[in-house]
């Protein structure tokens, strides 16, 4: 993987990293936008994600009817992603057509169309969203769960928003979310594949250049206090499957901390993808599949974080065996989390769990979009040597690390464990 890059900033603040990549005529441009639900403050929830749907309503030059088709006119494929720290759009498209993408970006930076009519349009459609999200027995465990962990800082929320704030936003809460934080001096600009880097250098500087700064975003200072005590939660709701969740706090990615933990992720339950494009690999070699699926507690058992700015959440996400209860899981992966919090883990199985980790972000980064996905992303929350440093940083962890971080961070002091029942098990269940 070549680690030779373009980097440069314009006289505006727009951030520009280029990586010619010759293996495919392919180029996949990203812009990022430093704004996400992390930077909502109450009654505006969910308006970064709203804000993202907007841009595809079309500017002047590119109405919302020929967006679609002059993508896909080309051979091309885009999205947008709204997430807790940034909003991302992109473009991959054949070497030769990849201007297209780059006047879109340039334009709508500038040029969106937050039309009122269109307003209320979105706000049926997001809103739709929420309530098929209401429908998902995890949706709503998941949300409760966020919501306990987090009561001061503005990861307490789900991307999409509160239903309250999505029914009573306007169209200039929208407009003035979109000029405060879609200026260049808060954007990245991310482009990777089969191009010359110098001459794609110059055009960015002819469609961007002229973009005028805006002042820099306010952002909300509301650090989350530590947590003093478990706190237990359920949740009930339609369905036949009942669920556990339990959530330990998780330092941002940029802390030296980070690595030790995801190589205690793959130990524990199996390698989780950073990459929102990566595929996964089989986690039965973990030592929580082994205690919960193969002795019929659970039908299925995951672990995960993200890459964060601010201190998030790790959390294990298990699906209870219809002849299993959700104590008998939650007494099993105690055992576990004690186990790794008094035991040092043999060498071996920290090599093994740091090969996995190592195989799958390496299939998570492999091609062109991929490349240009992380081009980007890892600016959003440290810088593009976090993602070249990864590998070399995890092949540093030793078993005491291991165990360190695995007693720091895997207290059951300072988690959230939450309980998915279904209401006709609730119904049944003396203890609710």
């Amino acid at each position: 993987m070549t680690s030779e890059i373009i980097r440069h900033t314009l006289s505006n603040g727009l951030q520009v990293l280029l990586k010619e990549i010759h293996s495919a005529p392919l180029v996949s441009s990203w812009i990022w936008y430093r704004v996400g639900s992390r930077d909502e403050a109450t009654g505006k929830t969910g308006i970064s994600h709203w804000t993202e749907h907007m841009q595809f309503k079309g500017t002047p030059e590119f109405p919302a009817t020929i967006l679609d088709k002059a993508i896909s006119r080309d051979g091309g494929t885009w999205n947008a992603f709204t997430y807790l720290d940034w909003t991302t759009y992109f473009e991959t498209m054949p070497s030769g057509k990849h201007e297209l993408a780059l006047r879109l970006e340039a334009d709508r930076m500038v040029n969106s169309l937050v039309d009122e009519q269109e307003v209320a349009s979105e706000r049926t459609v997001i809103i739709s969203e929420r309530e098929g999200h209401e429908n998902d027995p995890l949706f709503r465990l998941g949300e409760a769960v966020q919501q306990t962990a987090f009561r001061v800082h503005p990861y307490h929320h789900e991307v999409i928003g509160d239903m309250a704030d999505l029914h009573s936003m306007t169209r200039e809460d929208l407009y003035r979310h979109y000029r405060s934080f879609y200026v260049p001096n808060n954007a990245v600009l991310a482009v990777a594949g089969d191009f010359s880097a110098k001459e794609l250098a110059v055009r960015i500087e002819e469609l961007f250049g002229a973009i005028a700064a805006g002042p820099d975003p306010t952002r909300l200072a509301r650090p989350e206090p530590p947590q003093q005590g478990e706190v237990r939660l359920t949740v009930e709701g339609p369905g036949e499957t009942t669920y556990v969740q339990v959530a330990y706090r998780f330092p941002p990615a940029s802390h030296a901390d980070f690595f030790p933990l995801t190589v205690l992720d793959s130990l524990l339950a199996g390698p989780s993808n950073l990459n929102m494009f990566g595929g996964g690999i089989s986690n039965k070699t973990s030592r929580l599949y082994r205690a919960l699926v193969d002795k019929e507690l659970s039908v299925s058992v995951s672990g995960g974080s993200t890459a964060s700015i601010d201190p998030f959440l790790y959390t294990f996400t298990i699906t209870v065996h219809p002849e299993s209860s959700p104590e008998k899981v939650i007494r099993a992966l105690d055992d576990e989390i004690d186990r790794v919090r008094a035991e040092l883990v043999s060498a071996g199985e920290v090599a093994r769990a740091i090969k996995q980790a190592r195989a799958l972000f390496a299939y998570g980064s492999e091609n062109i979009t991929n490349q240009a996905f992380w081009l980007g992303y890892a600016e959003m929350f440290a810088s593009y040597d976090w993602f070249l440093s990864y590998l070399d940083r995890l092949a540093e962890v030793q078993p005491v690390d291991i165990l360190r971080v695995a007693d720091q961070y895997f207290r059951p002091q300072a988690r959230v464990v939450g309980t998915y029942l279904p209401s006709s098990a609730a119904e049944h269940d003396p203890t609710t």
